[in-house]
């Protein structure tokens, strides 16, 4: 088991479990099990966490013992509860569903849907000859054992080579490669943070980089982002101030999930305020290389650091292909060599084809770069148009890059809105999963990555739940699939 959750904790993340007109008419211990599974299904409830007891959680939600019996009844039956006498009840994963590569539940069944739960795109067409290209090369690296904990030198370089690029003089030495941008975290929060420490991030943030900070059992404050303008400066230097914190964890190219862009003043402001109260930053750059609408990019958050403060972490998975494991974190050279001890007790190091591969994509970048903000453009524009025209309501601030919408809602009902979309083929990512304990329900993440045509089908059927929920004369409870 991973831990204990108590009653308070998990009323908050049920939020709203049976306020919606449509569920009203169900039983409320129907909604009550229904709603935990949901939590499940999209990672905020993990497997394996023992649930309080009933009459705990009867007190939190202020209902009757009788109700909550029945719902953990119901979520044995189905799978997602063992019970021992004495012990306790502890979730669990049904006999008919596994754990996705996200990390979070699918059906074994899972049939064909439109996702917009995943905000990454397919394959570009190059990757093939770069592939190609790349199997040519290999037979120079096997006469060692391919063991490369920092990377091959000729991706370090041309990795260091986009940096400069962008006025960040850098050297390979600076660089290290990993096996994806969460690979990259992770190996900088084990590094840098003990457990228990404290760690300022955005909310909402991205929910993996949450997960990542709750391994290491991260003390956790927020600064609130708004949806329309993003960082408010004097509110984030004075948590900065306030919290102290060892770590902050902040995008600030296209903000995962608003699409906020940090002006190059308040980077700036952000790096003194850090130095002055000894916070690293760590700045996930995944979304840098997507600028949409002739948008300038501020220089890199790393170019006011004077005190190796600021560590940069990025990767392939955003502008190339999330198939291709390749991230990095750019640190000062003794900072990398750490990393790299580090990394020699977790996996050694990435794999030298892919690293390969990597290389020939960055050589072609200027052409493939390119083509992916055309096509992002033209799908973001669709996602927009079907919304205004489907669902007026909803408040959404365009962004000038990156690959996803940030849109509030019509009321706060972001979780039922997903529970939903799954009976009709469309899979959402809920506000509450880019926050902490079950706030964000009004809001709901939108990538813009599937084609344009797919986009408008999701918002039309979308649309169609939206006011479902409202008129329903009942709701028909089943097991939630995945939101990835």
């Amino acid at each position: 088991m991973t831990g204990q959750v108590r009653g308070v904790q998990l009323a908050r993340l049920l939020g709203q479990w049976h306020a919606l007109p449509g569920r009203r008419r169900s039983p409320d211990y129907a909604a009550l099990a229904g709603t935990v599974r949901g939590l499940l299904a999209d990672g905020r409830l993990p497997l394996g966490v023992r649930l309080p007891a009933e009459r705990e959680l009867a007190e939190a939600l202020r209902i009757s013992r009788t109700t909550v019996t029945a719902a953990y009844r119901q979520l044995r039956e189905t799978g997602h509860l063992a019970s021992r006498r004495g012990a306790g009840s502890w979730t669990m994963l049904p006999g008919n569903h596994r754990v996705a590569s996200t990390g979070l539940w699918t059906p074994l069944d899972d049939r064909e849907m439109l996702d917009l739960g995943v905000a990454a795109l397919a394959a570009p067409p190059q990757l093939l000859s770069a592939a190609r290209a790349a199997t040519e090369d290999l037979p120079r690296y096997l006469s060692g054992a391919g063991y490369h904990p920092t990377g091959i030198v000729e991706l370090r370089e041309a990795v260091a080579d986009t940096y400069t690029a962008r006025g960040l003089p850098t050297s390979a030495d600076q660089i290290m490669v990993t096996s994806g941008t969460q690979h990259a975290l992770d190996l900088v929060l084990r590094l840098a943070l003990t457990p228990g420490g404290n760690v300022l991030v955005e909310s909402p943030t991205y929910p993996n980089a949450l997960a990542a900070l709750a391994g290491r059992r991260a003390r956790i404050a927020t600064h609130g982002l708004a949806a329309d303008a993003g960082w408010e400066p004097d509110l984030l230097l004075g948590s900065l101030r306030q919290t102290r914190p060892k770590l902050a964890y902040l995008i600030p190219e296209f903000q995962n999930p608003t699409g906020h862009l940090m002006p190059a003043s308040l980077r700036e402001r952000v790096v003194a305020a850090a130095h002055a109260v000894g916070t690293d930053l760590i700045i996930d750059e995944s979304f840098v290389d997507l600028p949409m609408d002739g948008t300038e990019l501020p220089p890199p958050v790393a170019t006011y650091d004077r005190h190796s403060r600021v560590i940069s972490i990025g990767g392939m998975s955003k502008p190339y292909w999330g198939g291709l494991r390749i991230g990095w974190v750019r640190a000062s050279a003794p900072q990398v060599q750490r990393l790299a001890a580090v990394r020699v007790g977790v996996d050694m190091a990435s794999p030298v084809l892919d690293q390969l591969v990597a290389v020939h994509l960055l050589a072609d970048a200027d052409a493939i770069v390119a083509d992916r903000r055309v096509q992002l453009a033209v799908q973001r524009d669709a996602l927009l148009g079907a919304l205004a025209h489907r669902l007026p309501e909803w408040r959404v601030t365009v962004p000038r890059g990156g690959v996803t919408l940030w849109a509030e809602l019509d009321g706060p009902v972001s979780s039922a809105l997903a529970r939903a979309a799954e009976e009709v083929g469309v899979r959402l990512a809920p506000g509450p999963r880019f926050g902490l304990d079950g706030t964000l329900e009004r809001f709901l993440r939108l990538p813009f990555t599937l084609p344009a045509a797919d986009l408008v089908e999701a918002v039309g059927r979308i649309a169609a739940i939206r006011y479902d929920l409202d008129r329903a004369a009942g709701q028909r409870w089943r097991e939630p699939a995945v939101i990835a």
